[in-house]
């Protein structure tokens, strides 16, 4: 038992410092358990395999997925929409509709669908993601509170209530008590986040030097200033010809910067777009858009001659893109010609850019000055600055190359940033289902299963890149923290820490009246399920004060909701619960964050509720 404590005791100490990863010292706690031999390598290991950690995991890539097909902007602009982008008025917006959400569905999977929306949200609105995702992941927990099946620890009182033959609960019967965790927790959170959290900020999303944001590139080089949209028709000149059969450079002085085909099933809601760079070889067909640059009087005399339906940017391009311009499957970057590259004092025409990787070169600067057109006509220079396009694998070959050149910013990254817009029906769609899967009783497939399906189909139905971009959407450090900490529940148990520091305070505190008694309940619990997960505290407890009301004389409701509402207002460590560990890195938050907020939450919740269960359900 001493071993098993200090373990603890030295891990908690480490969190609140901080100087070592907080996955590093779980890891270092779980080896320490398996050294001393307090667990065996199969309990070590079970957090591994855990459904709650592979839920985790599954719901990292759904939520990448919302974030990545711009359907977390379209929420968010929602919500903006409700509640302005007053700070006050958004807080109690998120705050309530998470809430909400977790009354139905699983306090993870609630986190997991709004962080995305709520980072979306902080940007457009202008504030820090940091001072909303902590509060959502609390939300996500006190949502819970409102119905039967809003948190395990309420079936669990469920379950000990009428196997005892108590009055079983409705499905509603907790909604009161959800309501004022919800109030509370806005009053007491609201100064809280104010106070501890404004110094956070997500991190993520600073660039590297050397690189420039797509938006900047396309204002930068104007690129959407002169630039047309036109449609390909059945009847059009321009059916089953390629681009150097047609000759539009020397013809008409323009460049086809893009063909983009798109098709759309099912009244349109899901729609595909494959875009291709123009190549010589590029063949196009009816409903092709074609993306074409140069002197206006030029594209309205190809487009007559030709039959081509004018189109709007703002019909047939994506909103969420830069200027106008998308970039789901070609890209734009910037190469710098070295003095040695074999490529100065050569011809842009005979540079082999397109034979050789299948590159276009759309723009030059050089000592200030945008080069835009005649471009095959133009000299290259040392120190020359190549606008390029082509397929983004075809970029970032480049950097292979750099006796020549150097490959200016991340391009592969840059990728991964483009919001894949056409496909975000198709992720809201998927994002339901996993919900009816995990709501609805009748549907005989468990929570876990139902993300892991809403996962492997976020990737398949193409809401991501590539399998790869998947991938990175995990926070492993969140993911081997839970699981790493997991294990400790079981070796408290073993031990006899737990039972012994339940029975101890609840002896204590009996003799004092009702209200002391469910104060000892409340906060033992409380205590219990910074270490212990939630659900096996609320099935340590709660025959406890069962029997511990039973032999006092009073009604054992009152304190069985002591239970459940300790086991789930668990909010001063960021591995007492899932979601306190999701939004960890993408809040910036340290283990003293979570002190700092969290256990003034848990300590002031926990005395309003002491005074209102006894209103609500009488001894």
């Amino acid at each position: 038992m001493l071993i098993t404590v200090l373990i603890l005791v030295v891990s908690a100490i480490l969190f609140a410092i901080g100087k070592i990863r907080a996955d590093i010292v779980a890891l270092g706690g779980l080896i320490l358990l398996l050294i001393f031999g307090i667990l065996t390598p199969e309990e070590a290991l079970a957090g591994f395999s855990s459904p709650v950690v592979i839920m985790m995991v599954g719901l990292f890539v759904v939520g990448g997925a919302i974030f990545q097909t711009g359907l977390a902007k379209k929420l968010s602009s929602k919500i903006v929409s409700l509640a302005g982008k007053n700070e006050l008025r958004l807080f109690v917006t998120v705050f309530v509709v998470t809430s909400l959400i977790g009354a139905f569905v699983s306090n993870t999977g609630t986190v997991a669908l709004m962080m995305p929306v709520v980072v979306s949200l902080a940007s457009r609105a202008d504030i820090k993601a940091g001072r909303l995702l902590m509060p959502v992941a609390f939300a996500s927990s006190i949502g819970g509170m409102l119905t039967l099946i809003g948190t395990p620890p309420n079936l669990v009182i469920q379950d000990t209530l009428t196997g005892a033959g108590y009055e079983p609960l409705s499905f509603f019967s907790f909604s009161p008590v959800g309501l004022v965790c919800i109030i509370s927790g806005i009053i007491i959170l609201l100064p809280l986040s104010r106070l501890f959290l404004s110094k956070n900020d997500d991190k993520k999303g600073r660039r590297k030097k050397g690189g420039k944001t797509l938006e900047q590139l396309v204002k930068e080089y104007r690129l959407a200033d002169n630039m047309s949209v036109f449609k390909v028709s059945a009847g059009s000149g321009l059916n089953g010809k390629t681009i150097s059969e047609l000759d539009i450079h020397n013809n008409y002085g323009l460049f086809v910067f893009e063909v983009r085909s798109e098709n759309s099933r099912h009244s349109g809601i899901i729609k595909n777009v494959a875009q291709r760079s123009a190549g010589p070889e590029t063949i196009l067909s009816a409903n092709d858009l074609i993306y074409i640059t140069g002197d206006r009087e030029q594209r309205m005399r190809f487009a007559e001659e030709y039959a081509l339906e004018i189109c709007s940017n703002k019909d047939e391009q994506s909103k969420d893109t830069a200027d106008g311009l998308a970039f789901y499957d070609i890209g734009i970057a910037e190469i710098v010609l070295m003095p040695n590259s074999r490529l100065v004092n050569v011809l842009l025409k005979n540079s082999g850019f397109r034979d050789k990787y299948s590159i276009n070169i759309i723009g030059i600067r050089r000592d200030g000055e945008y080069i835009m057109d005649n471009l095959p006509e133009v000299k290259l220079h040392s120190g020359d600055v190549l606008l390029i396009q082509g397929t983004w694998n075809n970029i970032a070959r480049l950097s292979n190359e750099e006796d020549n050149w150097v490959l200016l910013g991340q391009p592969l990254e840059e990728a991964d940033k483009v919001t894949l817009d056409y496909k975000a029906p198709m992720a809201a769609g998927i994002m339901l289902l996993m919900i009816m899967l995990m709501v609805f009783d009748f549907i005989p497939v468990a929570p876990v299963t139902a993300v892991m399906i809403a996962g492997l189909l976020m990737v398949v139905c193409g809401c991501f890149r590539n399998a790869e971009a998947a991938y990175k959407t995990i926070n492993w450090e969140s993911i081997v923290l839970i699981a790493a900490m997991m294990p400790l529940s079981v070796a408290l148990e073993k031990t006899g820490v737990s039972s012994w520091l339940s029975n101890s305070l609840v002896n204590v505190l009996g003799g004092f009246g009702p209200m002391a008694l469910l104060a000892g309940i409340y906060f033992t619990t409380s205590i219990m399920t910074l270490f212990i997960s939630n659900t096996a505290t609320a099935v340590l407890m709660a025959p406890i004060a069962l029997s511990s009301a039973v032999e006092m004389g009073f009604s054992p409701y009152p304190f069985m909701f002591g239970v459940t509402l300790g086991a789930s207002m668990c909010f001063a460590s960021p591995f007492s619960t899932p979601p306190n560990a999701l939004v960890m890195q993408a809040g910036g938050y340290t283990f003293m964050d979570y002190v700092k907020v969290g256990l003034p939450l848990q300590i002031l919740m926990g005395i309003i509720l002491i005074f209102v269960l006894p209103l609500i359900f009488p001894f």
